[in-house]
């Protein structure tokens, strides 16, 4: 069996051992826990009753598991697919069982039902969380991934190649490049750096040069110059030696919710929806903003005020920096702030600008030395944040959103990047887990605007989760 198909059998059998054990777990333990244990496990009056139907609950919910493809190897590793499917799997299975006992009237114990089902996803979802960490251990080393072939034109192939090279948890390793229709091509793609097998447009020369990389899976990217007979025959000769097809349209940083597929003629369209940056899901976001800063500041009280004291005890001066940052539409607001520096902070900014470690319009320094002792702790924590919490519950900053940028930086923006200012700026965003201070300009850019893009409620509360982890490493904050 060729390497790259193994890795998903592994993975899959893996899966349905883990979903086995889960299932099992989950119904035994509500049965254990709504009837109690007796001798061999017999209950009094429902001995055929639920001990049968735990048997065949386990039995059915650990095949649709499968019958939802939640264990399909395109799925695992990367994107919230699978975690959908098991969460749609489980709820389906239970949401008959409900249907079923109201129709036939079966009077179905409630506390064994609303035992098995939360228990039971919890411990799914965390199995494959487990999983998926020791997938994606393997593929930062090159190991469990797809073995790609890239067709189409050369700037398309290296920006498919480096975009599939930043997301190697995804599982694609791109090992070569076809180029249809290109003359004198090198035979090595200079950006990538992928070997060129071949120019020629037509179904046989692809599947030669697959035979000759031994790929798994072949990407037909932008810019590829094949007629769609030959691109529909070659399509059947994948299939038959089972190497996935993947199309890759010239679409980039748009997440899934925002497309949507129609068949007409026999052609898969692309819509592409506008995103939805306000309306009802407008609200749902202030309100969760108000909620959620309410309860942080109820809790994080005695943390802010000992912040507050150790600052005040260090040096002279507030133990708040107010600062002029820019927020939605270009509206200007004073952001709040721990003080982490010395008082005249601000004037000395001028002589290290020339010793900036930052990213492009941002200055950073690694050992800055206006940084005072509590105020190394507090930035590494993310503690000197904390009162940006008022910012949010008064309106002028999200929970979830792009950096606040300075007015400095503002003037400074092309005319793409002020798209960030599209929404309101965030205390936390994809900035912040996604390497903080130690981003590129370039990258800050790019996941702001992607931010911006495809905003949704489902994308801040994930987004919030991993926060908590970026804040414990302390990694990037300086």
């Amino acid at each position: 069996m060729p390497a790259g198909r193994d890795w998903r059998t592994r993975s899959s059998r893996r899966l349905g051992v883990v979903d086995a054990f889960v299932v099992v777990w989950a119904v035994v333990g509500a049965f254990i826990i709504r009837f109690g244990v007796e001798p061999d496990f017999v209950v009094a009056g429902q001995e055929f009753n639920y001990a049968w139907l735990s048997v065949a609950l386990a039995v059915v919910w650990w095949s649709m598991l499968g019958a939802w493809n939640s264990r399909q190897p395109r799925v695992l590793g990367a994107g919230p697919d699978e975690y959908k499917r098991v969460a749609a799997a489980s709820l389906w299975l239970f949401g008959l069982i409900a249907i079923v006992s109201y129709v036939l009237r079966v009077d179905t114990a409630r506390g064994y039902v609303g035992v098995a089902l939360p228990v039971g996803l919890v411990g799914l979802l965390l199995g494959r969380w487990l999983i998926r960490q020791h997938l994606n251990i393997n593929r930062k080393r090159g190991l469990s991934m797809s073995r790609l072939l890239i067709l189409g034109g050369p700037s398309a192939v290296a920006h498919l190649a480096a975009s599939l090279e930043r997301a190697r948890h995804a599982g694609y390793l791109p090992i070569a490049a076809y180029t249809p229709g290109a003359h004198a091509e090198p035979a090595i793609e200079p950006e990538s750096g992928l070997p060129v097998l071949g120019y020629k447009p037509d179904a046989p020369s692809i599947i030669e040069a697959i035979d000759v990389c031994g790929a798994d899976a072949v990407a037909v990217s932008a810019g590829v110059q094949l007629h769609p007979q030959t691109l529909r025959h070659l399509g059947w000769e994948l299939a038959a030696r089972n190497i996935g097809l993947i199309m890759a349209p010239a679409l980039t940083d748009i997440a899934g919710p925002r497309i949507h597929t129609q068949q007409v003629a026999g052609l898969p369209l692309i819509h592409v929806t506008t995103p939805t940056l306000d309306g009802g899901q407008g609200v749902a976001k202030r309100l969760f903003d108000v909620l959620v800063s309410t309860l942080l500041i109820i809790i994080s009280s005695p943390v802010m005020a000992g912040v507050a004291i150790l600052v005040k005890i260090e040096s002279q001066g507030p133990a708040l920096f107010k600062q002029e940052r820019v927020g939605m539409e270009g509206e200007h607001f004073e952001m709040l702030k721990f003080r982490s520096m010395v008082v005249d902070a601000e004037q000395q900014l001028t002589e290290l600008a020339q010793h900036s470690d930052g990213n492009g319009l941002l200055f950073k320094m690694k050992n800055d030395p206006r940084v005072t002792r509590v105020g190394k702790f507090i930035r590494k924590f993310s503690l000197d944040e904390l009162p940006q919490l008022f910012n949010i519950f008064a309106g002028s900053m999200s929970l979830v959103g792009p950096r606040p940028p300075l007015p400095s930086e503002v003037a400074a923006y092309e005319h793409d990047v002020r798209r960030r200012l599209l929404v309101k700026p965030g205390l936390t965003g994809l900035w912040q887990v996604s390497g903080r201070s130690n981003l590129s300009w370039q990258d800050s850019v790019r996941l702001d605007l992607y931010y911006v893009e495809n905003w949704s409620l489902a994308g801040d509360l994930m987004i919030l989760l991993k926060t908590f982890r970026a804040v414990f490493r302390g990694a990037g904050a300086y």
